[in-house]
């Protein structure tokens, strides 16, 4: 409330300074609205002393008059109090000034604009894109309006309509949007699935594809589906994608297409293929499943050798912990309980640590994001590399 009262002292100053400098009153007027001002501002202030915001905020907006001269301050509090997380009043500042008919209708558009992301702001995101859709019609290259309606439609889930707008975007200010629209796809492609909708689901996926050839969600769907039904080489195709289009997301496929090998009983070719991706992009995943068939088919001393080689290349934590197992099954147990500590070390150490995270914001996740949600950008949480990698 103090600041809400040294904004307002300033406004105050302003105006009385405005009615002197731009109408040119004599000092007896000049008297006169300094006075009328003076008491207005001094029974606002009584509402703020007695914890009554809301009427202080009602005498202090009466106090602007809204023209072409003051409008300006008007917007600037509306948005100062949005900044500031009061939305009501922000809202009610805006509101103010487009219910008077004589406002210009170049400020009106400002005002409506800073409605709606007040709207967006609280919450309300039924009547902020009813302002933006209201805002993009009258301007047909509103740019900044079509991205308000663009976030409000992926909060809301409405993928169809995110695409068309996306597209309308993409032809107006040549602003790439294939990767976001190709999400778009994906997202559409989740729900048809979900719901046994398999081939609706693939025409989706083939178009996202098609937008956007680098789009490793659409492959792994793709993947996900064809697995499903049993088309295992078709499935391995797919998840074999990914390599080629970004190597971070290797280790999502790394698991699934050990599934498929394993089902058309081709493990020559499973090994074969994962000893190729773990000499061009090393990753812990793919040396826990190459270290798991060979203490199936070698032994656990073929695998500790195979880890440990391994690991002092690329360090691992996730490493690490798989040969503590392997070698917790062949100590005694003197040797066994001081391994189980090393264990829970390791486990412990790696329990709060993220799986992935986001290249543009840095945000941090046990669960893939395709939308980042703390910056909202498309395709940049990915898995985390290093020594915590997964």
């Amino acid at each position: 409330m103090l600041i809400l009262a040294i904004i307002l002292t300033i406004v105050l100053a302003a105006l009385i300074g405005w009615y002197v400098g731009r109408r040119g009153y004599d000092q007896h007027s000049v008297s006169r609205i300094s006075e009328r001002l003076r008491r207005d501002y001094f029974l606002g202030l009584n509402h703020l002393i007695n914890e009554q915001p809301d009427k202080a905020l009602d005498v202090f907006i009466k106090l602007l008059e809204v023209d072409s001269e003051t409008v300006e301050t008007h917007l600037a509090l509306g948005s100062l109090f949005r900044r500031r997380g009061e939305v009501d009043r922000a809202i009610r500042v805006h509101q103010n000034l487009i219910a008077r008919p004589q406002l210009d209708k170049k400020y009106r558009v400002q005002a409506l604009s800073e409605l709606g992301q007040d709207y967006l702001k609280a919450g309300i995101l039924g009547r902020a894109e009813r302002l933006f859709s209201e805002l993009a019609e009258v301007d047909g290259s509103d740019i900044s309006s079509l991205k308000y309606l663009l976030h409000i439609y992926q909060q809301e889930k409405d993928w169809e309509k995110a695409i068309e707008v996306a597209k309308k975007l993409e032809s107006m200010n040549q602003e790439s949007m294939y990767s976001a629209v190709a999400q778009y796809y994906c997202e559409l492609a989740e729900q048809l699935y979900k719901h046994a909708k398999i081939s609706q689901a693939q025409q989706h996926l083939k178009r996202a594809s098609a937008i956007d050839p680098k789009c490793v969600r659409a492959s792994l769907l793709s993947g996900q589906i064809e697995m499903g039904a049993g088309n295992y080489k078709q499935a391995i195709k797919y998840y074999k994608q990914v390599r080629e289009q970004d190597p971070m997301y290797l280790s999502e496929a790394v698991k699934p297409l050990v599934i498929c090998f394993s089902k058309l009983h081709d493990e020559t070719a499973m090994v074969n293929y994962l000893k190729e991706c773990l000499e061009k992009y090393p990753r812990v995943s793919i040396v826990l499943a190459l270290s798991e068939h060979m203490q199936e088919h070698y032994g656990d001393k073929a695998a500790i050798e195979f880890i440990a080689q391994q690991i002092s290349k690329t360090p691992s934590l996730r490493g690490l912990n798989r040969l503590v197992e392997i070698y917790l099954n062949n100590s005694s147990a003197e040797v066994k309980q001081k391994l189980l500590l090393l264990k829970d070390l390791i486990e412990n150490l790696l329990e709060n640590k993220p799986i992935y995270r986001c290249t543009h914001c840095g945000f941090s996740t046990k669960i893939n994001h395709w939308l980042c949600p703390g910056c909202f950008s498309w395709n940049t949480v990915k898995p985390v590399q290093g020594l915590e990698a997964q």
